[in-house]
């Protein structure tokens, strides 16, 4: 019995959901790793080097907070629970938070880069084809949203590695005002269909598909 053209997008739809949701933890399991390499062990010692998405799960964050951005703005945005890290174990504080942070849009941008492998080594597979598409722009997307700097994203804590240390110490403490910002930027974009964080990421986004040779969905 052949499926519906409504099956088959619920099923690709939910492939794709699946793998992106999988990106996202190991963006959170690569901060993880990248800190233990550089002498912090507390995330390994708090179990966060795992696959298992329960270990990354925040209530907030990951369930309630997307939903209701979903239902009161109509966008869908959220976080996994913070990595933890104690700076003081690094050799060099501000190198060491910020290599960590690196590391988890690094990832997605390596995923992309896997999936961009995957739809050039299945030219005419459609349904595949629109699963690589459609994880390597949502991959990308982590990658670059994340890279904005802005505390408490990863992009901030890259930009740390090159302010002096007053003025990194004055930024880290940025962050619940940081998220307030996003939040807000997020609700008006939305509502004024302003579109301010696409219009910010959607270019490098776009480029890193052409270089990728992955056209769009």
């Amino acid at each position: 019995m052949a499926l519906s053209i409504e099956t088959i997008r619920m099923i690709l739809t939910g492939i794709v959901i699946l793998v992106v949701f999988y990106s996202i933890i190991i963006h959170e399991l690569s901060h993880a790793v990248v800190s233990n390499w550089l002498g912090d062990d507390t995330a390994k010692r708090a179990g966060r080097m795992s696959l298992n998405p329960f270990k990354h799960i925040d209530l907030f964050g990951t369930v309630i907070l997307p939903l209701l951005m979903y239902f009161t703005a109509g966008v869908i945005w959220g976080y996994a629970k913070p990595v933890p890290l104690n700076p003081y174990n690094y050799k060099n504080i501000k190198q060491g938070i910020g290599l960590s942070a690196l590391a988890g849009p690094a990832s997605n941008i390596l995923i992309a880069i896997v999936f961009a492998l995957f739809y050039h080594l299945s030219p005419g597979n459609q349904l595949l084809a629109y699963i690589c598409q459609m994880v390597v722009f949502f991959n990308l997307l982590l990658a670059f949203f994340n890279l904005i700097p802005i505390p408490p994203l990863d992009g901030s804590k890259v930009l740390g590695m090159i302010l002096p240390d007053e003025a990194y110490w004055r930024w880290m403490a940025q962050e619940r005002m940081g998220m307030y910002v996003i939040f807000g930027v997020l609700i008006v974009s939305r509502l004024l269909g302003l579109n301010i964080i696409g219009r910010i990421i959607l270019p490098p986004i776009m480029l890193g598909m052409n270089l990728l040779g992955v056209a769009l969905p």
